[in-house]
């Protein structure tokens, strides 16, 4: 038996089992990392701070959307995020029955804090790939993004 580009269909099966183990691990490294960055955010919550940054705010049931999340777990999150002072509820100018979230000064500082760590990090552990070998695995991660139906984050 063959797959689509001819070759042993053992061969991909194996490689698509390394690629679930090597993402698996990846994901848990990631949580552990950003646990360590800043004792307030999770890998969860630079992630919903990240996208209000990119899009310039958003409702919670646009997260939700996005993220595919429960609503009640995004209240969740988005109420930690508040408590904690990262993120503020703002009045949308279009239709005041709707609350829009926003960084606060305080959210945009650890974000820009946290990401300059994460920088560092990625290329601490990356400082031994060749240019070509990091243009490379930054198109396989776009592609693989981009089949699972999510654009950059």
């Amino acid at each position: 038996m063959t797959d689509r580009d001819g070759g042993p269909a053992g061969v991909r099966d194996e490689s698509i089992e390394v690629i679930q183990r090597e993402m698996t691990a990846f994901a848990r490294r990631a949580r552990a990392t950003a646990a360590r960055m800043h004792p307030e955010l999770s890998l969860v919550s630079f992630t919903l701070l990240a996208h209000l940054e990119h899009q310039g705010g958003c409702r919670a049931t646009d997260l939700a959307a996005h993220y595919t999340l429960d609503k009640s777990t995004i209240s969740r999150q988005v109420g930690a995020l508040e408590k904690a002072g990262l993120v503020e509820r703002r009045l949308d100018p279009a239709d005041h029955r709707v609350h829009v979230l926003h960084l606060t000064d305080r959210g945009n500082a650890v974000l820009v804090q946290v990401g300059d760590a994460r920088r560092i990090a990625f290329r601490e552990r990356l400082a031994g790939w060749s240019g070509a070998d990091l243009a490379q695995f930054a198109d396989y991660l776009l592609r693989y993004n981009e089949a699972a139906g999510e654009g950059p984050a």
